[in-house]
């Protein structure tokens, strides 16, 4: 079982291995080991002082692999899965394994949704987002951001040119929604 302090069953024998791999086992013998004095070796034991870890108290459904049994004995609570990208991740571990393809599709899309999420949050605050500033638009012209590029062999030049559409169009769509429905409402009212 997982998350215990038994030392899992080995696969091959050490006969095995050091058959099948050259060198395999030379630090078996504690003589050719310089760590010896600090190791306290349990023959039936990894070290741990547990039988099985304390459990991090759960305190909302958290996101677990379809591959493991239950949920680790410690995980990360610093970011919550919330709205729309949440429910494509619960989706995402619910439903696909770890070594589906779609499993990490759709973590990316529910970050990329996320990021969009937080944007429209930031909308509604007395302090949104700025494009110009956040983006590095304006140090591209204020801090010699094109003459960095030019003639130095830089790797990511090739997509430089995309730069603008994946950083710009997202806000142009924003934009433009607002001033459609800024637009409908007002020809609704007369």
């Amino acid at each position: 079982m997982a998350y215990t302090s038994e030392r899992p069953p080995r696969a091959e024998s050490s006969d095995d291995l050091r058959a099948r791999i050259p060198g395999w086992g030379v630090d078996l013998d504690p003589k050719d080991r310089p760590s010896v004095p600090k190791l306290r070796i349990q023959e039936d034991r990894t070290g741990a002082h547990w039988e099985f870890p304390e459990r991090q108290e759960e305190k909302w459904p958290r996101e677990r692999s379809t591959e493991h049994k239950f949920l680790t004995p410690v995980f990360g609570t610093s970011c919550p899965p919330h709205g729309i990208s949440g429910a494509m991740r619960r989706f995402a571990y619910r439903k696909y394994s770890e070594a589906r393809a779609a499993h990490w599709l759709l973590l990316l899309a529910a970050d990329r949704v996320d990021a969009g999420e937080q944007h429209l949050r930031s909308l509604l605050t007395t302090r949104p987002d700025n494009p110009i500033t956040q983006t590095g638009v304006r140090s591209e012209v204020f801090a010699h951001g094109i003459s960095a590029r030019i003639g130095r062999k830089r790797a990511d030049v090739r997509h430089h040119p995309l730069d603008p559409i994946i950083v710009a169009a997202p806000w142009v769509v924003a934009a433009g929604l607002v001033v459609k429905t800024v637009r409908s409402v007002r020809r609704r009212r007369r």
